[in-house]
């Protein structure tokens, strides 16, 4: 079943269709720059990552800010993998603006990474899932289990483990995953960096039976190891400038580059009048999205 609305601006016969997924009702998505994006909220995004962890199916979820976003419209078969997966959600504020302007999403917030990863762990306690970790150093991943903990006392993390840093073999993969499975973890946190904890889920996704959750930083900013923007400049759209403050070596020639490719391809699009083109696919949805308070 495939509703249908057709009309872009200037006069384009752009087609947005939104179609039910017959065994899953993971939200619906839209395209941007190529990377179909999922059109969500926190509550939303919470709800069918948990459903999908009771059932232990395998999934794929990313969070993509515009670095991820550019990253895989500059390369087609990372794009061709992450639109694969089960759920996108618009990590950053700019990602959210894009969506709104080309395709109407009517979102009123983004899908934060880091703070997903808190609402997910929040259900997760309530609910008895079990959760593993896996990425970044050893420091990180311990500090980040001591502090879930702390703030999540009924979590259960059931198994956690860091980064060798390196390509595994097929011997200590494969070792990976049955310690994984066998933990009985229905979310296993990925915390890689972009493009490495996507690949290594997309890899996984039939061989994991848990729902695998690529956070990137959260991994360090839940664990203390480095600071997170404050709410009022996360808000402003300027987390990017709180970050590169922090980080200019790293982070100054993906910001420089990489959002202004983003802003140059945005101002293409409407300008060309793309508005409202690409295509939606997932469950349906009435009506705007309602956003849900922070539970910081």
């Amino acid at each position: 079943m495939t509703a249908q609305a057709t009309g872009g601006a200037n006069g384009s016969s752009g087609v947005v269709r939104r179609e039910l997924a017959p065994q899953t009702g993971w939200p619906a998505k839209a395209s941007l720059f190529g990377v179909d994006v999922s059109t969500t909220t926190y509550d939303e995004a919470t709800e069918e990552i948990i459903a999908s962890a009771h059932a232990r199916r395998g999934a794929c979820v990313s969070a993509l800010a515009v670095h991820g976003v550019m990253t895989a419209a500059g390369d087609a078969s990372f794009a061709a993998m992450l639109n694969r997966f089960e759920l996108v959600v618009p990590d950053g504020q700019p990602v959210r603006y894009a969506l709104n302007w080309l395709h109407r999403a009517g979102l009123p917030d983004r899908v934060y990474g880091p703070e997903l990863t808190l609402r997910v762990c929040a259900r997760a306690a309530q609910e008895g899932i079990g959760v593993f970790l896996y990425g970044s150093s050893p420091a990180v991943v311990t500090a980040l289990a001591e502090r879930l903990k702390g703030r999540f006392p009924t979590l259960r993390i059931v198994g956690r483990e860091p980064s060798l840093f390196r390509p595994l073999t097929a011997s200590e993969d494969d070792e990976l995953v049955g310690r994984i499975n066998e933990s009985g973890a229905g979310i296993v946190f990925v915390g890689l960096g972009c493009p490495l904890q996507e690949k290594f889920a997309s890899d996984h996704r039939d061989r994991v039976a848990a729902v695998q959750i690529c956070v990137g930083a959260a991994f360090d900013f839940h664990a203390g190891t480095k600071p997170m923007a404050p709410q009022w400049m996360q808000r402003a759209s300027l987390e990017w400038l709180f970050r590169l403050l922090h980080e200019p070596r790293r982070l100054w020639k993906r910001y420089a580059l990489t959002n202004s490719a983003f802003v140059v391809r945005l101002a293409r699009e409407l300008v060309l009048g793309t508005r409202g083109s690409g295509v939606l696919t997932g469950g349906p949805r009435s009506g705007p999205v309602d956003s849900s308070r922070d539970i910081s």
